[in-house]
């Protein structure tokens, strides 16, 4: 029996992808022999992580974008079709916060910035919508294919404090539902559209929230910690498994799933 978990010369477009998250599950998935491509706006980081892992063996592009730009995405795929001939899976990984999005401690639901709440949704959902209406295609034409939106612990339960961004994963997660049946339905059941859930993982926007300068827990890293059996942060390769899961044929009846991978935090209970 073949390797179900095989990602050997697919290629993956990863948005988000030199982000710490992203990065981490582009190059290992170019270490399994998938052909990464990795979206993002920062040339220099992007630059970087496609020459490490040429470096180890690895084949990769690196391409600037704009996830809330139809017209810079559809460029973006129109070089990866020039290059490789096909896009096999997409990886949604770009997002953030903005700080008027969010209620801290001494706020209240008054002090809100509409703008930045607009904007939080925007990066998060719409950076969602906009890469999988332009990747979709090719693999319609294909008739197979693969997207793993990101969505969060914040999709499940109301955390305090990030209110546009939990507002915004919770729209993820019910929008890799709706495609899931859209896709399979309309154009093929071997397009599968699953979501994945990470629990708190450091990365650079979250690790002033979490940890102080000595890499101590914060007083909110703390509540996490608090609430996570496994009493950790998780680490970024730790996502790299359940990716290659959900974009191999080892996942090939899973689509409209939120797969979690949070060391427990979402079923804690006191």
């Amino acid at each position: 029996m073949s390797n179900i978990f095989s990602v050997k010369d697919k290629v993956v477009v990863i948005t988000g992808g030199t982000g710490v998250l992203g990065s981490c599950i582009g190059k290992y998935l170019a270490s399994e022999g998938a052909k990464v491509v990795i979206l993002g706006r920062r040339k220099e980081e992007g630059d970087a992580i496609v020459k490490e892992i040429k470096d180890n063996g690895g084949e990769a592009m690196f391409l600037v974008t704009d996830v809330m730009d139809k017209d810079v995405v559809e460029r973006n795929c129109a070089d990866i079709l020039a290059a490789y001939g096909k896009v096999d899976s997409l990886l949604n990984a770009a997002g953030g916060n903005m700080p008027g999005a969010t209620i801290p401690p001494s706020g209240t639901f008054f002090d809100v910035n509409v703008s930045e709440f607009e904007r939080v949704l925007n990066v998060n959902l719409t950076g969602t919508v906009i890469p999988t209406q332009v990747f979709l295609k090719p693999m319609v034409e294909a008739g197979k294919g693969t997207i793993v939106n990101f969505s969060s612990m914040a999709a499940f339960r109301p955390l305090t404090r990030v209110m546009g961004y939990g507002a915004a994963k919770a729209g993820i997660s019910n929008f890799t539902a709706f495609m899931a049946n859209e896709v399979a339905t309309k154009f093929s059941p071997e397009i599968r559209v699953n979501a994945i859930a990470p629990g708190f993982f450091l990365t650079n926007q979250n690790r002033s929230l979490l940890t102080n300068p000595d890499g101590s827990y914060t007083e909110r890293g703390q509540d996490v910690i608090r609430q996570t059996p496994f009493k950790r942060f998780g680490r970024a390769e730790e996502l790299c498994g359940t990716i290659q899961y959900l974009i191999s044929d080892a996942s090939s009846f899973v689509t409209g799933t939120v797969a979690v991978v949070d060391g427990g935090f979402n079923v804690f209970a006191m």
